[in-house]
Parts: C-alpha cells; structure tokens; sequence
C-alpha cells in the first residue's frame, strides 16, 4: 500500500456543518451590520474564527477593536455550538462511514486534521468521538490552514511519515496545507474544482482504490 494512514477534514468531508456556520456567521454580520453572503462564506472554507472575522469585517467602513473583534467571535462560537446540538450520528453518511470502516479494517490509520475548535465537539455529536487514531484541531495547532502544521501534527500522533499519508479536502486552503506538508491530497465535494489536488474524488468511496 502506497499510504499508511489517512487524514480527514472534519466540515465538508466528514460531515457538513456548513448551514450551522452560515446562520451564526450571518447574525454576526447582521449585527455589525456589514454585506454576508454565500460568496463571501465560500472564502471562510477551511480557515480560523478570526480569519473569517476579518474576511466577513472587509467591507466594514470602520476598525474594530480587539475587545470588539473578540466579543463578536466569542458570540459567533456560542450561536455554532447551541446549533451544533442539533446533529447526531444520523448526519454522517453510510458511504463514509463504511469507506472509514473498510480502511480500518485493512490496516490503515485514520485521522481527523482540522483547524475548528469544536472538532470533538462535532465528532461526539457524530458518535465519533472515539473512532479515530488521532485527532489534531484548532487546540492543538498555533497556524490554521494553510500554514500544514494541522496536518504535520496528526502524521506525528500517528507515527506516520508525511509522504505516506493521504489528506482529503474540501477547502482550498486545506489542500495547500497539505501540499506544504509534503502530502498527497484527494479533493472531495468543493475542492474538486481548484485542480490542484493528487486525485479528485467524485464519490467518497473512490477513495478505497487510491489506498488499497
């Protein structure tokens, strides 16, 4: 086998939290009162709460302060929380959690390489809280995506080597952190459409003939 383990994206990959994040975000635009719309929550795919701030506050005529950036993230993050609570194990596909299976089973490492925060909060959601090898997550990284330190961390939890771990992606900044982590990517859902990924993947289950 050309890898021994697989790092997973959490949101967009494993499960998608998109609209959760999309309704938090617009009552924080709402309240500042600058323009949000899919175009621009498009750009928030795969990088920090802060980083989406100052994306969503480009428009905004006026600066922020820090104490003020950091009232409306601290606000932002308990919105996405409360509506997380509305997922449960039935969000997670029966596609990807028999590819999961079926990689495990032939002795492959699995992963979660995310920049979120509440990535174990999501996964328990997914009554996946104890079913990866390793999970590495906004917690534990000081970069977000694409800086590759998420994705470095995990191979190291693992013991793997970077070339030998596969990173699959929806986020384009994802999948440049994984080509500045020496990593093969496969792009799933969004990310297909960047072109810069080792492999696109048009069903998550095409992800077993590029491993085993």
């Amino acid at each position: 086998m050309r890898y021994k383990a697989v790092i997973f994206d959490l949101d967009g990959v494993i499960c998608n939290t998109d609209r959760f994040h999309y309704c938090s975000w617009q009552q924080i635009a709402d309240k500042i009162g600058v323009c949000f719309d899919e175009k621009i929550n498009d750009r928030l795919r795969g990088v920090s709460r802060r980083d989406c701030l100052d994306i969503i506050l480009e428009s905004h005529p006026l600066q922020l302060s820090e104490t003020e950036k950091q009232c409306y993230l601290n606000e932002k993050n308990e919105l996405y929380i409360d509506l997380l609570e509305q997922m449960s194990p039935a969000d997670l596909s029966e596609e990807v959690k028999s590819t999961m299976d079926r990689l495990k089973s032939q002795g492959i490492l699995l992963a979660i390489g995310s920049s979120s925060k509440n990535a174990r909060s999501i996964l328990k959601q997914l009554g996946l809280e104890n079913y990866f090898d390793a999970v590495s997550d906004g917690t534990n990284i000081t970069h977000s995506k694409p800086d590759p330190e998420v994705f470095l961390k995990a191979s190291e939890y693992l013991g793997v080597e970077p070339a030998l771990c596969l990173v699959v992606e929806d986020a384009l900044s994802g999948i440049q952190a994984a080509r500045a982590a020496n990593m093969d990517c496969a792009a799933y859902g969004n990310g297909t459409k960047y072109n810069l990924a080792d492999y696109n993947l048009q069903h998550f289950s095409d992800l077993l003939t590029i491993v085993l």
